[in-house]
């Protein structure tokens, strides 16, 4: 992409996140574009081959056109990794990011779709209460600012589910669960998407994991063996289920099952299931102490 340098701080990152949430809805990264390419090859079914056609000639419409891949904006949600010593306080962090993405909405423009949960009026460009999400990982000894923007739309985040399993069920009952919430979900999530599963931790900690499983690139595996295992043998089950592409039937069900796992408390053996569409958007930037913004990196 580009390098941009700065000496307002706080500017770079409003700059940062306005990019970012335009660039994530407009061009998919590469290593989708391979995974809906491979999928296409291997499809079977004539009704699956000819929707994964039909989102090839989106993708490449949206290119040519400069355009939204897909018309639901999402809910903007990035993930900060600060540095100990990045010289911008967390507060002016979100309130950057905040700023951009109301902007990005105004300047693009993007549809608003950001309601009151109860009274359901539209409360800003794509900002409201606690909206844009923003998770927070910090990092010692370090100064710079990474910044991933994965706008989530509500067709695929409508389909999230949650179980607390017990430690009695196994491995055996964390496939069950995520089989039984992916054929529920059927059609529903415009697939073929990225099933990202989080197991262990807390309830709220195993959905966190969920989300953060989708955003990794497509066909990376979790470093703990066991897990890559697992991740392995429930992408090779959620494709035998014969959902296919958009649920119509076929062999691509899935584009990959990520995992992100945390050790959990003995009597526990929490599972969420979160479901990224085939439009999986994802941009990152790495953000410099001095205000130079990277949007080549990712993380």
């Amino acid at each position: 992409m580009s390098t941009i340098t700065t000496t307002d701080l706080e500017g770079a990152v409003e700059d940062a996140a306005a990019h970012l949430y335009v660039w994530a809805l407009k061009d998919i990264p590469q290593d989708l574009r391979d995974a809906l390419a491979a999928a296409r090859d291997r499809e079977t079914s004539t009704t699956g081959m000819r929707i994964l056609e039909t989102i090839h000639r989106n993708v490449s419409i949206a290119d040519e056109q400069k355009n939204l891949v897909c018309q639901d904006t999402g809910i903007a949600v990035y993930t900060c990794r600060v540095g100990e010593h990045f010289p911008l306080h967390p507060t002016r962090i979100y309130a950057a990011l905040k700023a951009g993405t109301a902007r990005a909405t105004i300047e693009h423009p993007l549809r608003s779709n950001a309601v009151h949960v109860l009274t359901r009026e539209n409360t800003g460009p794509n900002i409201g209460h606690r909206l844009p999400i923003v998770h927070w990982d910090f990092i010692p000894d370090w100064d710079g600012l990474d910044v991933k923007c994965v706008p989530k739309g509500s067709g695929s985040e409508n389909m999230s589910f949650l179980k607390m399993c017990v430690p009695a069920d196994g491995v055996t009952g964390i496939k069950k669960f995520v089989l039984e919430s992916i054929v529920d979900a059927g059609g529903k999530p415009c697939p073929p998407g990225i099933v990202g599963v989080g197991i262990g931790g807390s309830a709220d900690y195993a959905m966190y994991l969920a989300k953060e499983a989708i955003a990794r690139p497509v066909g990376t595996r979790n470093p703990d063996p066991l897990v890559a295992q697992l991740e392995d043998e429930l992408y090779g089950l959620l494709n035998e289920t014969g959902i296919g592409p958009m649920g119509l039937g076929g062999d691509v069900t899935v584009l990959q099952c990520h995992i992100e796992h945390a050790d959990t408390h003995m009597t526990l053996n929490p599972v969420a299931v979160n479901y990224q569409c085939w439009a999986a958007r994802r941009a990152s930037a790495h953000i410099a102490a001095d205000g130079t913004i990277d949007f080549d990196r990712e993380f």
